[in-house]
């Protein structure tokens, strides 16, 4: 059996900044899903309260849409202020998203608050794949 002393020595070592950078990509997160959820015109924790799967399925996408880059921004992040700035980003975009769904089905938030789910879906997958573009894009 090997030495365990020197894998103990660098989690020792690397811990603290790993609970750093992951409690700042945890914040980062929930902020920005506390600012997604102000923005968008209907209040998914009430519908989803009340039942509405397609409130649940929208904001699960926006949940996963926004930790999908920072994920990636963690994988490769030199300091906190990466998964900062990078974070905001993330949530501009994923308002962009929303917008542009919008746009395209038209009256996406009654659509959601009527439980239409095809609407819901559509507009989770929209945000997964621009979270697959934005992640490979800030993991460069």
């Amino acid at each position: 059996m090997s030495d365990p002393m020197p894998v103990i020595q660098s989690l020792l070592a690397g811990l603290p900044i790993l609970l750093l950078h992951l409690g700042s990509a945890t914040l980062v997160w929930l902020a920005a899903l506390a600012l997604y959820l102000w923005i968008t015109p209907h209040d998914e924790f009430a519908l989803i309260r009340a039942g509405n799967e397609s409130a649940a399925i929208s904001l699960g996408g926006a949940a996963i849409g926004l930790a999908v880059p920072l994920g990636f921004c963690l994988a490769g992040s030199v300091n906190v202020w990466d998964v900062i700035i990078w974070g905001s980003v993330t949530l501009v975009l994923q308002l962009i998203a929303f917008r542009l769904v919008d746009f395209l089905i038209g009256t996406l938030s009654a659509r959601i608050e009527a439980n239409e789910r095809s609407a819901a879906i559509f507009l989770a997958m929209m945000k997964a794949a621009v979270a697959c573009l934005t992640a490979a894009a800030v993991a460069g």
